[in-house]
Order: C-alpha cells, then sequence, then structure tokens
C-alpha cells in the first residue's frame, strides 16, 4: 500500500490550495513554517488501506448502471461514463483516524490554525493514496488490453451523495477500516470511495464526463478545449 516517506510525496502547492492559498498568493512565513514541520513528522499519523472489487457491468440503461444485478447506480453522467466500460472498478480508500484525532485535539486544545494545516495536508496524502490505488487497478487491467478510466464519487455532478450504500454493498468497508453513517458520510472523515470504469483504451482513457455535466460552478470540473461535445479528445 502506499507508504508517504518524505515531503516530496506530499503536495505542498496543494496543501496551500486546500487551506485557501490560490496558486498566486504567497502565505505568511508562519504557515509556510507549520506545513514543514508537520510534513517532516507526519508519517506516523498515516496508516492507509483500501478495498477494491472489479465487477461486471450488466446493464446501462437511462441514468441507471446494473452492477452484477444488485448494485444499481443512479446518475446520469455515471451512466455517460459507464457505458463505454465492460467493468467497473469499486474501491474504497482511507489514511485511518489517527491524523483526524490529532486534527480534534488540536482544534480542542484552540490551536486552530495547526488543526487547519494539519488537515489539509491530511486531504492530500488520502488524495494520493486513492492515485495509488488508481494507478494499481490501471496496472492489472493492462495485461487484457484494457484502460481506466477518470475516478468518480458519490457527491459528485449528479451522483448524490446517498449512492455511497451504493458502493458499501459493494467493498467491504469494514475490512478498510471505514464506517458509512447514516447521512452517508464515511469514518474516518480521510476516506475516499467511488468507482473507475475498465474498458477499451481509446474509449475511456480519452473521456471528460465533466463535458457532459452542465453544472458549470464546480470546484472539481475539469474542462478543456480539447474535448468535444461529447466529452471525447479529439486530438
Amino acid at each position: 500500500m502506499l507508504a508517504i516517506r518524505n515531503r516530496n510525496d506530499i503536495d505542498i502547492q496543494q496543501v496551500l490550495r486546500n487551506i485557501g492559498y490560490g496558486n498566486n498568493c504567497q502565505p505568511p512565513a508562519r504557515i509556510e513554517s507549520l506545513i514543514d514541520d508537520y510534513v517532516e513528522n507526519v508519517y506516523h499519523l498515516i496508516e492507509p488501506s483500501y478495498s477494491c472489487i472489479i465487477m461486471d457491468i450488466m446493464l446501462v440503461q437511462g441514468a441507471s448502471v446494473v452492477i452484477d444485478g444488485s448494485i444499481i447506480f443512479e446518475s446520469e453522467v455515471v451512466a455517460r461514463l459507464l457505458e463505454r466500460c465492460d467493468k467497473v472498478a469499486v474501491f474504497l480508500v482511507t489514511i485511518g483516524n489517527r491524523l483526524e484525532e490529532m486534527v480534534h485535539l488540536l482544534a480542542k486544545d484552540r490551536r486552530l490554525l495547526q488543526a487547519t494545516v494539519l488537515d489539509a495536508i491530511g486531504s492530500d496524502v488520502v488524495e494520493k493514496a486513492v492515485d495509488f490505488v488508481q494507478g494499481r487497478i490501471g496496472q492489472a487491467v493492462s495485461f487484457d488490453g484494457f484502460g481506466i478510466s477518470r475516478r468518480f464519487s458519490p457527491g459528485y455532478c449528479d451522483w448524490d451523495i446517498s449512492q455511497q450504500k451504493m458502493v458499501f454493498q459493494a467493498v467491504d468497508g469494514e475490512s478498510a477500516g471505514v464506517q458509512l453513517t447514516e447521512g452517508c458520510l464515511m469514518l474516518p472523515r480521510k476516506s475516499i470511495s467511488g468507482i473507475i470504469g475498465i474498458g477499451p483504451s481509446n474509449s475511456v482513457e480519452n473521456y471528460n464526463p465533466c463535458r457532459t455535466c452542465h453544472k458549470q460552478d464546480c470546484p472539481g470540473r475539469r474542462e478543456s478545449p480539447e474535448y468535444d461535445s461529447e466529452g471525447i479528445t479529439r486530438r
């Protein structure tokens, strides 16, 4: 599983963006010092684990995707993504609760700046963990001549957060140490769940679901003029 061994494994610029500093905004020296200190000492707070299963796509109809008969994803954007795929990888990744517990202790001690910085580092680390899992999935399916799509999580675009229940039905959340609350939030909070489509490389790797989504104000929107109206790269 992913190992965070040194500061090069953490994206400092992304940590700053997580805190609220844009690319052209210079943070105060105190913020930079805190980040440097925590990045050097955060490793013992990270206990990454994951659960992943690759399943057959049985049917895509309208905004519904049926996976192995009992799991149904409801989303127009997800349906457009998976109609190009033969299989789907359903995953759940976490970095454990030790970092989260430390953030809570810092906040309780009214050290809010320190808590904010450590939380921002945790957000980058869990994304790195998902990058690692996505890379492993891509390597595994490449031997069969397949490619993988972008990853997609409940709560993005029109995929309702309640669909976390379907994700947890597919993967064993307890084996990864993650629980789902009644409100469909994950504990520990530094966890990410979602799907990755698997299919012919030229079909899934070049597909950008953001080009077929009408939510223009989404902070995670990935749009480029290189994509046509169907979300396919035309180079």
